[in-house]
């Protein structure tokens, strides 16, 4: 599958954005799909993740109650809505998909299979 992150950009503190992340080669409903983050300087982080139906979803502390992730598998595209955004929300942002068969969430990177190319969130203070 290839992935295909959008909808980054320049928003102010306490901004909204929504990312996107389409799917081509196949169907995103067979995978459970990731959002993760890297801002310049440190390592890569789990922002949020959603089942293949959707019914599951976990964040990261740090998003909780101001992130929400959410796929629609008819155009096969996963979705990051940010709301009430932060300084140091700031980072590339990337989706990937966990092809693992069962149903278990997880946030840890290394079990993500696929990658997209990121994209840009920038947040001013």
């Amino acid at each position: 599958v290839q992935l295909q992150a959008s909808g980054g950009g320049l928003v102010q503190a306490g901004g909204s954005l929504r990312l996107s992340c389409a799917a081509s080669g196949r169907t995103v409903s067979d995978y459970i799909m990731g959002w993760f983050r890297q801002a310049p300087g440190k390592a890569r982080e789990f922002v949020s993740a959603i089942s293949r139906s959707g019914s599951s979803t976990e964040y990261a502390e740090s998003v909780e109650g101001r992130f929400t992730v959410s796929r629609d598998n008819a155009v096969n595209t996963v979705y990051l809505q940010m709301n009430n955004l932060r300084p140091e929300d700031t980072a590339v942002y990337y989706c990937a998909a966990d092809r693992a068969t069962g149903m278990l969430i997880t946030s840890t990177a290394v079990e993500y299979d696929y990658w997209g190319q990121g994209t840009q969130v920038t947040v001013s203070s």
